[in-house]
C-alpha cells in the first residue's frame, strides 16, 4: 500500500549514502524510525534484522508470512523475528511492495544460476558478512539466513515458481520502518549485474533514521 511519512530528510539524526555493493550495519533503538531510500531506482536492498540484544532471535520470512498473510511487504506488515517478536513495522512505502522469498545473492548462487565464470562476482552474503565481521559484537557467519530484498521484484508464476523481473521501484522512492524493539539492522547493497534487479547496474542507496517525536 503506498503511504508516504511526514518525516523531514533535514530532521535525521543520520542520513548515509551507501555505494552500489557496500554494506551499512547500524543498531536502531526501540521508537527509532528507518528509512531506505532508493537514489536512482530499480536498486535492490537486502536486509537483515536482528534482536539487538539476541542475534539469535532475528527476521524470519516464514513468521512474517504467516503473521501478515501475505508473500510481498508493504505498510502495515510486521516484521517477525525467528523467536515470535515484532522487530519493526513499515510505517511508510512508496514502492508498493517488496520481496522477503528471492533470498541473497552468492557467489555459489552466481556460478549456477548463470555460469561458472560468474563465481568470482562480489555477492550480497559477501557484504553481509564483511560487515559481521567488521562489526565484531558476536554477530557471525551462522546468523546470516534469510532476509528481506528491498525494492526487488520477483513474482511468484502459478506454476509456483520465483522470477527475477524489472524492478517496481524509481528515483526516490522508499520504505520506512518504526523500530518496535532495539534492533540491528544490516543492509547490503546489491552488486548484481546477472539479472534484472537492479536494471543491470547497480546503483546507490540513500539510509536515514529519526529519533522518536516525545
Amino acid at each position: 500500500m503506498l503511504t508516504e511519512s511526514p518525516r523531514n530528510p533535514a530532521e535525521a539524526c543520520a542520513d548515509t549514502v551507501v555505494a552500489a555493493g557496500d554494506p551499512w550495519i547500524h543498531e536502531i533503538r526501540k521508537g527509532q524510525y528507518l528509512r531506505i531510500l532508493d537514489l536512482e531506482g530499480n536498486q535492490a536492498a537486502d536486509t537483515l534484522f536482528y534482536n539487538a540484544h539476541d542475534y539469535e532471535d532475528r527476521y524470519s520470512a516464514q513468521d512474517t508470512i504467516r503473521a501478515q498473510g501475505n508473500i510481498y511487504l508493504t505498510t502495515g506488515t510486521r516484521l517477525m523475528s525467528s523467536k515470535g517478536h515484532v522487530l519493526l513495522t513499515i510505517v511508510a512505502d512508496t514502492c508498493g511492495r517488496h520481496d522477503t522469498l528471492g533470498g541473497a545473492c552468492a557467489t555459489e548462487s552466481n556460478m549456477v544460476r548463470y555460469a561458472l565464470e560468474k563465481r568470482h562476482m562480489h555477492a550480497c552474503r559477501q557484504s553481509f558478512l564483511k560487515a559481521a565481521i567488521e562489526w565484531g559484537r558476536g554477530l557471525e557467519k551462522r546468523d546470516i539466513t534469510h532476509n528481506i530484498n528491498f525494492f526487488m521484484n520477483v513474482p511468484v508464476t502459478p506454476e509456483g515458481r520465483l522470477t527475477f523481473e524489472d524492478g517496481v521501484s524509481a528515483p526516490g522512492k522508499y520504505v520506512e520502518l518504526r523500530a518496535e524493539m532495539d534492533v540491528l539492522a544490516l543492509v547490503s547493497n546489491c552488486p548484481q549485474l546477472n539479472n534484472p534487479c537492479n536494471a543491470y547496474d547497480p546503483t546507490p542507496i540513500r539510509v536515514l533514521i529519526w529519533d522518536p517525536v516525545d
